[in-house]
């Protein structure tokens, strides 16, 4: 079992093992969720970027600069 000292700020180290099981890198965000026996987990809350290819679906037409920059326009006089 890892463990972890808190310091005076409330601040840990994640222990190595336990960042590489969960694939923790530097400048990922951890979530701390409590399930319903009231234990804490600790779970990674970054998701990489290549797993949201296709998430969207293509779009049926592209969009001119012009178009993008008349949307924004309007959006922004709302």
């Amino acid at each position: 079992m890892a463990t972890a000292v808190v310091t005076s700020k409330g601040q840990i180290t994640i222990p190595v093992e336990i960042r590489k099981r969960i694939h923790l890198e530097a400048g990922d965000r951890v979530e701390f969720v409590e399930n319903e026996e009231g234990q804490i987990l600790l779970l990674p809350a970054t998701t990489d970027i290549r797993r949201l290819k296709g998430a969207a679906g293509k779009p049926s037409k592209g969009v001119s600069l012009e178009e993008m920059e008349r949307a924004i326009r309007r959006r922004g006089s709302r």
